[in-house]
């Protein structure tokens, strides 16, 4: 009775492990396509890497009049060797979001990175930062934007 009870058991466990497992739901970039260009003695070859190279890392908004939402566009071009692909862009705060390019930029395109600002609930000097995940070296770049949120009725 208890062998057969622990078949059962071992049965039900290993089939709800291999079902848990193959899972389709994470739609981001898989590691094994963002390399790693490290080697195992910390030296690497950067010369065959991608590369960003924004035209701004920093955009001023300036006075904007809470409630309103702002966008901007990071352009960059991939200045590297290699295809250049963003696996993740997260922001500080809720309040910001990102668009950006799934596929990936071959060396010399271009690209750009969207972000829109919602300054609902925000006064006075605002400052988000915006982290982008990529195949380069290193692998995160920072981006931030900035604004002075006046209350309604206030000066432009």
């Amino acid at each position: 009775m208890i062998k057969k009870a622990f078949i059962i058991l071992s049965f039900i466990f290993s089939t709800t492990f291999f079902v848990s497992c193959t899972s389709n739901e994470n739609k981001s970039l898989s590691g094994d396509v963002i390399n790693n260009p490290n080697t195992a003695n910390g030296k690497s070859d950067r010369s065959k890497l991608p590369a960003f190279t924004f035209v701004e890392d920093v955009h001023d908004f300036g006075k904007i009049i809470e409630g309103e939402s702002v966008s901007f566009d990071f352009k960059f071009r991939n200045s590297g060797k290699s295809d250049l692909l963003i696996s993740d862009v997260s922001t500080s705060c809720g309040c910001t979001v990102p668009i950006y390019t799934k596929e990936p930029i071959r060396p010399g395109q271009q690209g750009t990175i969207k972000v829109t600002f919602s300054s609902a609930g925000k006064r006075g000097f605002q400052s988000k930062n915006i982290v982008v995940v990529a195949n380069t070296q290193p692998n995160t770049t920072t981006l931030r934007i900035k604004a002075q949120v006046v209350s309604p009725g206030s000066e432009k």
